[in-house]
Order: C-alpha cells, then sequence, then structure tokens
C-alpha cells in the first residue's frame, strides 16, 4: 500500500472510531464486557499506543537507524500483518503495562479522550506524510507483540487497531441488549 493509501486508511478508521464513540450515551460508554475495556477505556487504550508511534516518527531517521537498525526484509502487506497481529493475539498476547487504561474512566472526559486521540493521530499522519515511500520500508521500530517492524508496518498496525477496537466496543454493545 503506498503512503498516500495508508494515511488515508489512517484517518478514515480514526474518524470512524471516533464518530462512533461520540455517539455513545452513558452507559454504553461504560459497559464493559466480561474481560473486555469499555468503550472510554478503548479510547485511552489507542491514545497510548498511538501516542509514541506519533513520537517514533518525529526522531530522525539517522537515529532510528543508530537505535533500532534497518529492515532485513521487506515489508509485509496489510493483510499479512493483520494475520500475524490477529496470530499473536491467538497466542494469549495482551497490551503491555504502559498501554493499558485505568480502571475507572469517567463519562465526563470523553470529549477530552477524543479530542486528545484525534489530535494524536493527526499529528501521526503528519508526520508519516513527510516520509519517503523508501525509507518507510528502510527504518523499524519495536512493537510489543509484534517485535521489529518497518515504519510502513507500524502504520499498517496503528490504522488497523483503530478498526479492531471499534468492532470490539460493537460487539460489547451487542452483549448490553
Amino acid at each position: 500500500m503506498e503512503k498516500e493509501a495508508m494515511i488515508q486508511l489512517l484517518q478514515q478508521n480514526y474518524a470512524q472510531l471516533i464518530q462512533q464513540v461520540s455517539q455513545l450515551d452513558d452507559r454504553s460508554l461504560l459497559h464493559a464486557p466480561h474481560e473486555k475495556w469499555n468503550a472510554l477505556q478503548q479510547v485511552d487504550h489507542l491514545i497510548k499506543s498511538v501516542t509514541p508511534v506519533s513520537k517514533a516518527f518525529a526522531i530522525p531517521s539517522f537515529i532510528l537507524s543508530w537505535r533500532f537498525g534497518v529492515a532485513n526484509r521487506p515489508s509485509r502487506s496489510y493483510d499479512a500483518l493483520v494475520d500475524r497481529y490477529h496470530i499473536k493475539l491467538q497466542a494469549g498476547g495482551r497490551a503491555s503495562a504502559a498501554f493499558v487504561p485505568p480502571t475507572v474512566i469517567a463519562v465526563t472526559e470523553k470529549g477530552r479522550l477524543l479530542q486528545e486521540l484525534e489530535k494524536v493521530t493527526n499529528q501521526l499522519i503528519r508526520r508519516t506524510a513527510s516520509y519517503k515511500e523508501f525509507a518507510l520500508d528502510k527504518y523499524i521500530l519495536p512493537h510489543p507483540l509484534l517485535g521489529m517492524i518497518t515504519l510502513r508496518e507500524m502504520i499498517y498496525f496503528t490504522a488497523y487497531h483503530a478498526s479492531h477496537h471499534g468492532k470490539t466496543i460493537q460487539h460489547g454493545l451487542i452483549s448490553l441488549g
């Protein structure tokens, strides 16, 4: 997937999730199905996930290569990356402590959380746009579940992550009745 298509997917998936959560009433926002997070916790988790990616995309590429090295393989496709993520989840992979939301988030935080998610996502989009196509496949970053992945794969993951959590919210609402 070319850079512009990735950026469009990132924008679309986060806009959909923000719209989805903005329309939820208080009861729906706080409903957490068994062993799942509620909608506000999902948003907090996404903020905690997108923020370090955005910060990493602001680091000069020579520092990225010094710190993490460079890719020793081509970038996976979007579908291959998503499949790999699902395999890791099925094997028991879960968010590490740094990405786990607080146990309780007040419904009054909804607006602030959604604004923060939109802000950090837009920041990542701007930073991604500044990269050359080849650089997205050259430089790598660590992912807590997927290991070292290229910048392109990190954007694939980040775009998919919003969709994944949007589906989780939707499935949780089914159990609300």
